[in-house]
């Protein structure tokens, strides 16, 4: 398929890898630079990737063949429908969270490292989700999760406080860990197959002995659940994302699970269609479900109860990869849409309640929807959706999988309904608890510019609050509002959810022809 699409395929890599080596060229001084820079090239991205999603859906799946090296030998890129989908909103999402860190100031805060860090590592993780989300063969795929570990482990430590340091550590020894499984996942493919090229991988898997192929399915899922945080592999992420700034914080929480859920995806439908692996998966993502709200109710800190939600919601889109069918997979594509956005805002909208009052407990929280209605809609809203309250697009999306399950039937899939049920009702009623005790709790003492305000702390507890800039409310809202877009679009959207599930669940005729390569024996 030639045209224009297979010619921006690279940009959203190349890019920003680029601007992130001409950074380092610009002396430091030339903060509004890099300002600009950061905000044209992720602006970049985002239109590229609605270019290729127009083009994907129209005319199927866009190719680059890196060098001009032809498949198997060259590098495969390739934007179908899904990936051009995620990478859509993962770029709209880190287009927002930088200019709210903009806002924020950055480079003026004590607990955070110089913008000529920020930047460039924020630009790099950019990339790296990009090369997760087009590579057409698993090194490339693999690169790009370290891509993503190198730049976040310098995000998530930035200012170099004792918690971060520790948090960091955490999560870089885990992911290292889950990225020696998939590497040497990688060397077992290559050693039965031949290939690492995910297009001619869907042909010969198919050859090989049935049990061998299955060993191979379960190393690639293994690594892949670490990185997406499916129970029992998700006891890092609590403890690591929190600990960091407010857009580091909103940033991870929003993309990189799913790149580990769209790593699962691909897993299953293009390598091993005919073995869904149905009771495995759903035993993962009840648990996941179940066991990561249950963790969220546990919690007094707001980042802490959103990070074991974060967990918990994984478990939804594990639902409809363990079905397996076009309603589920349909299902899980529009939930991964949701969930990105919904997530980031909702920490976006934490870490301005943070700089208010200076604490996200919210047991020390009180009253502040009396003095700052703003926040309270910024938080009400997203949590709303987290909920599934219709007519949000958290509703749409569970919705989604709900009726897939029911259609599928058998004790399988009513136990995946019952606990997503479940988990949707204590889900509520965890951010309702935030809004009970933090919004409309009593109202406490906050000093403000030397004078003691009724703001938002109960109990003894008095801290400086700090003024929310415009730079930092307005992306927060835009987010929330793209959110609430959905339910506007959400005929098209749940519609080219279906025809993205299609493809996928239809490689043959899609994904592995666009593809040009050269079957030859082994």
């Amino acid at each position: 398929m030639t045209g224009i699409g297979n010619v921006l395929v690279p940009v959203p890599v190349i890019l920003p890898l680029l601007a992130a080596g001409i950074k380092f060229l610009i002396g430091a001084h030339q903060r509004r630079l890099r300002e600009a820079i950061s905000v044209t090239v992720l602006v970049t991205i985002a239109v590229v990737a609605g270019v290729l999603l127009y083009q994907a859906d129209r005319y199927g799946p866009q190719v680059a063949q890196a060098g001009g090296w032809p498949a198997p030998v060259g590098i495969s890129l390739v934007a179908d429908r899904f990936a051009a989908l995620v990478l859509l909103v993962s770029a709209l999402v880190t287009l927002f969270v930088l200019i709210y860190a903009l806002g924020q100031g950055l480079a003026d805060e004590d607990d955070t490292a110089p913008l000529a860090i920020f930047h460039p590592s924020y630009l790099v993780l950019m990339a790296g989700v990009a090369c997760a989300f087009l590579a057409g063969d698993l090194f490339n795929l693999f690169v790009g999760f370290e891509i993503l570990l190198t730049a976040s482990y310098v995000l998530i430590t930035l200012g170099g406080t004792a918690a971060r340091i520790r948090a960091g550590t955490t999560y870089v020894i885990i992911n290292l860990f889950s990225s020696l499984v998939f590497l040497v996942a990688i060397a077992f493919v290559y050693a039965a197959t031949g290939t690492i090229n995910l297009a001619q991988l869907s042909h010969r898997l198919a050859e090989l002995d049935p049990g061998v192929a299955q060993v191979l399915q379960l190393m690639l899922l293994l690594g892949f659940a670490i990185k997406a945080a499916v129970f029992p592999l998700s006891a890092w992420l609590p403890d690591s994302y929190p600990t960091a700034s407010a857009p580091v914080t909103a940033v991870f929480a929003g993309l990189l699970t799913k790149v580990g859920v769209y790593t699962m995806i691909r897993t299953q439908t293009l390598l091993f269609p005919d073995n869904p692996l149905t009771v495995i998966l759903a035993v993962a993502a009840i648990l996941t479900m179940v066991v990561g709200i249950l963790g969220a109710l546990a919690q007094d800190d707001i980042k802490r109860l959103l990070s074991f939600t974060l967990v918990s919601h994984v478990g939804f889109m594990v639902f409809g990869i363990a079905l397996a069918t076009q309603a589920a997979i349909a299902g899980a594509v529009f939930y991964i849409v949701h969930h990105i956005t919904v997530q980031t805002a909702l920490f976006l909208t934490v870490g301005l309640i943070e700089r208010r009052t200076g604490t996200t407990s919210k047991e020390r929280l009180g009253g502040l929807i009396r003095v700052s209605p703003l926040l309270g809609v910024l938080f009400f809203v997203p949590a709303m959706s987290l909920g599934g309250i219709p007519p949000f697009s958290g509703f749409m999306a569970k919705l989604g999988l709900l009726q897939a399950g029911i259609g599928v039937g058998g004790p399988t899939a009513w136990a995946l309904v019952i606990a997503s049920l479940a988990t949707s009702l204590l889900t509520l009623y965890a951010v309702c608890l935030v809004w009970n005790r933090s919004f409309w709790g009593e109202r406490g003492q906050v000093a403000r510019d030397g004078q003691v305000d009724a703001v938002g702390l109960s109990g003894k507890d008095i801290v400086v609050t700090k003024s929310l800039p415009r730079t930092m409310v307005w992306p927060t809202g835009v987010l929330i509002a793209v959110m609430v877009g959905y339910t506007v679009v959400a005929g098209p959207l749940a519609d080219l959810a279906d025809r993205t599930a299609e493809e996928l669940l239809d490689p043959e005729s899609n994904y592995i022809q666009s593809v040009p390569f050269h079957e030859e024996a082994k």
